[in-house]
């Protein structure tokens, strides 16, 4: 007849087992767009660690700790809910007006664009949408006012910790857009999300 200690120490066990079968079946990627610095990145804790700045988001909710963490199942594009991923915790980054959002000045054409990847994983591919001219920046960001203006076929690579990538901003933007970066894992089922808002000049 077996113990109540052996019982529980068979429960736990498995527990433990369980956990890390479920922890290794999903991506151990992470990262974030530091230039020009996306919504959760200027919010958070790692903005602070890295330039010494109070961040230029404020409330921005949990995200603040792990602007990492934007992580869905590809093709995550859910009206109202695209900054986040459509992650509940991280909600507050799909808040929208105007006046809401620090905005980096950047100018029309060549723009340089660097993530932070705090885990690295074999990779498909980086996808960039950028807010359609006319736009209402003061409604809930939907992906009917966003268009892919770049694709960047990694092939499943595995990048480097710090990735810079250059796309072209459209000459016909101006003024306050919304750009959504996307990183596409390539042997899982999901990507990682970043919202960036711009003020784009000549």
């Amino acid at each position: 007849m077996k113990s109540k200690g052996f019982t529980w120490a068979v429960v736990g066990v498995c527990s433990l087992i369980g956990g890390v079968t479920m922890l290794s079946g999903q991506a151990s990627a992470h990262g974030y767009i530091t230039q020009p610095g996306s919504r959760a990145y200027l919010g958070s804790n790692a903005f602070t660690a890295a330039t010494g700045q109070q961040p230029l988001n404020k409330n921005i909710g949990p995200v603040q700790y792990e602007p990492q963490s934007i992580e869905a199942k590809k093709d995550t594009f859910v009206d109202g809910r695209i900054a986040s991923a459509n992650i509940a915790n991280f909600h507050q980054l799909d808040e929208q007006s105007d006046t809401r959002w620090y905005k980096n000045q950047v100018k029309k054409g060549t723009m340089t664009i660097k993530w932070h990847l705090t885990a690295q994983h074999s990779t498909k591919s980086w996808d960039y949408y950028l807010t359609r001219p006319g736009w209402n920046p003061n409604q809930p960001l939907s992906m009917l006012n966003f268009e892919k203006i770049a694709t960047i076929d990694d092939h499943g690579a595995l990048p480097a910790k710090d990735v810079t990538q250059t796309i072209n901003i459209p000459d016909n933007r101006i003024g306050y857009n919304v750009l959504l970066g996307v990183w596409n894992i390539e042997d899982t089922s999901n990507a990682f999300y970043q919202a960036v808002d711009l003020n784009i000049t000549d």
